[in-house]
C-alpha cells in the first residue's frame, strides 16, 4: 500500500514532468478535427509504437485546457492498487480536474474498470498505453463503445517540413521530399538522429514479439518475421494469401491472412482493396499492401531505394490512409483484365470521386502513355472524370486521347500534394 502523502508526491513530481514537456519544441501533429473537440468519450490514442503518443497526448490535453495527469509507467506507481487514493491525489493537486490523462494505462491492474466508472461521473479521459492492450477488438470490449480513437503515424511529410521550419524554394521542399521518400517520419530518427536501420529493426522485433507474439501466442514467430520482411520488400505490390503462406512456411492461407491482419493491427503495414462493386470478387481479389513508414521498406526490404516510384506510392497511400482512418474517404486501387492499374480510387459517400495515379518519372513516352491510359479506361470504367497523376513535373493539365476518348489530366508534384494533404 502506497501513502496517501507519498501518493501526493509523485503526482506533484509527475506534473513538473509534464509541466517539462510542454516547454520542450513541439511539431504539430495532424489530427483529425473530432480528435480535439470536446466529447464525454474516452480518448485512447493508438498507432505504431514510438511515434511519439505520449508526446502528443500531453500537448493534446493542453489544448483541452490542460487536467490532470499520472503516468503508470513509474516505479513508485508499480504496487498501486488504491485507484481513489490516487484520484485524491489528483484533485488535490490539480484543483479537481475535468480532463486527466492516464499514461501507459495498461500498467493498472484491471484499468478498464477504472476508466470507466470515471467516464460515467463526468470526468474526461486521455489514454495513452501499449499496443498490446488497447487495439481494436479489446479496446471494444474494455471499453463497451464509450472510446473514441485518436490514431497516431509517424510525421506526414506535412508534419516533417513543419520540423524543418524556415520557408523554402519549391526546389528546397523537392530535395526535402527525396530525403522523406527514403528516411521516413519516425520521431528519433528524424529529430534526434538515432541510427535508423538499427533503430526499425529493433521497433520491428519489439513489436512482433510484444503486440502480435506474446499477445496471441504465436508458436512460428520466425515465419511471423519473414512475413512482415516479405511486405517491407514488397511494398506497393499486390500479394494473394497463397503467396505470404509459402513465406511464412504455413500450409493454409487462412493462416497466412490472419498473419498480414495481426501485422496490420500492430500498426507496421496496411492494406487495400482492389476496386470492385462485388463483395465476393472483392473478398477474393488480390490486395495491396503498404508499409506504414517507407523507411521501413527501404531499411529492412530486400531492395533498399532502389525503386522509388512505389516508395513514393507507399508515401501517398500513407496520406490517404489517414483520411480514410477519419472516415473522410474509402480507398481502394483498380485494375482491369488486362492488368492496367490505376493506384487510387477514392470513394466519398458511396460515390467514386477521384482517380489517382503515381508516378515518379514520366519521361519516357510510353510510360507516360501507359499510366494515362489506365485512367482513362478507369474513368470510363468508375464514370469519373477528376484525374490526377501525382509526379515530378511542373503543375499542368494536360489533355490525353486515345481510342476515340479524351479526358483531362491534373499533373500535381508529388512533394506539393503532399505537403497540403
Amino acid at each position: 500500500m502506497i501513502a496517501v502523502k507519498h501518493l501526493r508526491d509523485v503526482v506533484v513530481t509527475q506534473k513538473g514532468d509534464l509541466e517539462e514537456q510542454l516547454r520542450r519544441s513541439y511539431v504539430e501533429r495532424q489530427l483529425a478535427a473530432q480528435s480535439v473537440a470536446e466529447t464525454d468519450l474516452i480518448r485512447v490514442i493508438i498507432g505504431p509504437r514510438r511515434a511519439g503518443k505520449s508526446t502528443l497526448a500531453v500537448h493534446l490535453l493542453h489544448k483541452l485546457g490542460g487536467g490532470g495527469y499520472a503516468n503508470f509507467d513509474d516505479e513508485r506507481l508499480a504496487d498501486l492498487t488504491d485507484a481513489d487514493a490516487l484520484l485524491a491525489a489528483i484533485d488535490e493537486v490539480y484543483g479537481h480536474p475535468r480532463h486527466i490523462l492516464f499514461d501507459e494505462i495498461q500498467n493498472f491492474p484491471r484499468w478498464e474498470l477504472l476508466v470507466n466508472r470515471l467516464q460515467r461521473t463526468g470526468r474526461r479521459l486521455l489514454l495513452t498505453g501499449s499496443n498490446a492492450n488497447l487495439l481494436g477488438s479489446e479496446l471494444a470490449t474494455h471499453l463497451t463503445g464509450r472510446h473514441q480513437s485518436v490514431v497516431l503515424l509517424p510525421f506526414s511529410f506535412a508534419e516533417t517540413l513543419a520540423a524543418a521550419g524556415t520557408e523554402r524554394t519549391a526546389a528546397e521542399t523537392a530535395a526535402l521530399f527525396d530525403r522523406y521518400v527514403l528516411e521516413g517520419g519516425y520521431p528519433e530518427p528524424l529529430l534526434r538522429g538515432a541510427n535508423r536501420t538499427d533503430y526499425l529493426r529493433d521497433l520491428v522485433r519489439a513489436t512482433l514479439l510484444k503486440d502480435v507474439v506474446r499477445r496471441h501466442r504465436i508458436r512460428a514467430s520466425a515465419g511471423l518475421e519473414d512475413v512482415a520482411h516479405y511486405f517491407f520488400s514488397n511494398t506497393a505490390k499486390e500479394f494473394s494469401f497463397r503467396t505470404v503462406a509459402a513465406v511464412a512456411r504455413v500450409t493454409s492461407p487462412t493462416t497466412a491472412e490472419k498473419y498480414t491482419r495481426l501485422l496490420s493491427e500492430a500498426f507496421l503495414l496496411f492494406t487495400l482493396n482492389r476496386f470492385t462493386f462485388k463483395a465476393r470478387e472483392r473478398a477474393t481479389a488480390n490486395k495491396k499492401a503498404y508499409a506504414i513508414d517507407p523507411s521501413l521498406a527501404v531499411c529492412l526490404g530486400t531492395r533498399p531505394g532502389q525503386d522509388l516510384g512505389r516508395l513514393a506510392e507507399n508515401v501517398v497511400a500513407i496520406a490517404l490512409w489517414r483520411r480514410q482512418l477519419a472516415g473522410e474517404i474509402e480507398l481502394a486501387f483498380w485494375k482491369n483484365k488486362e492488368h492496367e492499374e490505376v493506384d487510387f480510387v477514392i470513394r466519398e459517400r458511396g460515390r467514386v470521386s477521384k482517380l489517382i495515379q503515381v508516378c515518379w518519372d514520366l519521361a519516357d513516352p510510353r510510360t507516360r502513355a501507359r499510366e494515362f491510359r489506365a485512367l482513362l479506361k478507369a474513368s470510363v470504367d468508375l464514370r469519373c472524370d477528376d484525374l490526377w497523376c501525382l509526379c515530378r513535373e511542373t503543375a499542368k493539365d494536360d489533355d490525353f486521347t486515345w481510342n476515340g476518348h479524351t479526358v483531362r489530366i491534373r499533373l500535381v508534384p508529388i512533394e506539393q500534394w503532399l505537403a497540403q494533404a
